[in-house]
C-alpha cells in the first residue's frame, strides 16, 4: 500500500457520505490520522476476497467495482455495484468480524482508499474533532445500505422472473423521477442481482418489449 496523494481525489472524497460535514482543508490531516492508504487494482482483479481480515473500510476513488457473494458451490450473487465515492466492507469491520464474508472485484481499473476501522472508531491521542462526525456518518451509511438490502430482498421474494424484473425497473424509474433511466448493471450482473438465470431474464425482457411494456437498449430502459 502507498500513502495517499490526496490532491487527485479531493472532489471524490468531499462528495463521499463518510466525510459529510468535514471541510476539504481538513481532509489531509484527517486521513493521516486515520492511516489512509491507497491501492490501484486492475480490471477483473479482487480488491478484497472472502476470508480476508475484516479490518479495512474501503472507498472507491476511481473506477467501478462489484460486491460479490458466492455460496459453497460457487454460485455467484451480485450484492451491489460500487461507484466513485462509495464505501464497502464497513459493516463487517464495525461488527468486529474476524474475516469478511464477501468479495469485491474491480470492474474497471480502480483506485481505492483503505481506512483502518480501528483508527476511525477510536479517538486518537490528538483528540481530533472529526471522529464524532465520522462515526455519525458511518452509522447513517450502514443504515442506508440496510434499507437497500431490504429492497433487494423484496425483489428476490417476488415469485416470477418477470415480477422481480418489473419490481426493480419500477423502483429505478421512481428513484430517477423518469420513465427512461440507465441501470448500473449489464445483463449478467442484473440477473445475478435479482437471483435469476440470465437466459430466463433475457426471455422476459424480450416478451416485455414485444408486449409494448418496456423498451431497452443495453443498460438503458424506458417504461412505456
Amino acid at each position: 500500500m502507498n500513502k495517499l496523494d490526496l490532491t487527485s481525489y479531493i472532489d471524490i472524497l468531499s462528495a463521499c457520505r463518510l466525510f459529510t460535514g468535514i471541510d476539504e482543508q481538513d481532509l489531509p490531516a484527517m486521513l493521516t490520522c486515520l492511516d489512509g492508504n491507497h491501492i490501484h487494482v486492475k480490471k477483473g482483479n479482487p480488491i478484497i476476497v472472502e476470508g480476508d481480515p475484516a479490518r479495512f473500510i474501503g472507498i472507491i476513488l476511481t473506477g467501478t467495482a462489484q460486491v460479490i457473494r458466492e455460496d459453497y458451490y460457487g454460485h455467484r450473487s451480485v450484492m451491489t455495484d460500487l461507484q466513485p465515492g462509495d464505501l464497502f466492507a464497513e459493516a463487517f469491520s464495525c461488527a468486529g468480524l474476524s474475516t469478511v464474508p464477501i468479495s469485491v472485484f474491480a470492474m474497471t481499473d480502480s483506485d481505492i482508499l483503505l481506512l483502518d476501522c480501528h483508527h476511525l472508531l477510536t479517538s486518537c491521542s490528538n483528540s481530533c474533532d472529526f471522529h464524532n462526525t465520522l462515526i455519525r456518518n458511518l452509522l447513517h451509511e450502514i443504515a442506508r445500505k440496510n434499507l437497500a438490502l431490504n429492497q433487494k430482498i423484496r425483489y428476490m421474494s417476488e415469485k416470477t422472473t418477470r415480477d422481480k424484473l418489473m419490481a426493480y425497473l419500477s423502483d429505478q424509474a421512481k428513484q430517477n423521477h423518469s420513465d427512461t433511466f440507465t441501470i448500473p448493471f449489464n445483463r449478467q450482473a442484473l440477473a445475478d442481482y435479482l437471483g435469476v438465470e440470465r437466459s430466463a431474464m433475457s426471455a422476459e425482457i424480450s416478451k416485455l418489449k414485444k408486449g409494448g411494456i418496456i423498451d431497452t437498449q443495453k443498460s438503458t430502459f424506458h417504461l412505456l
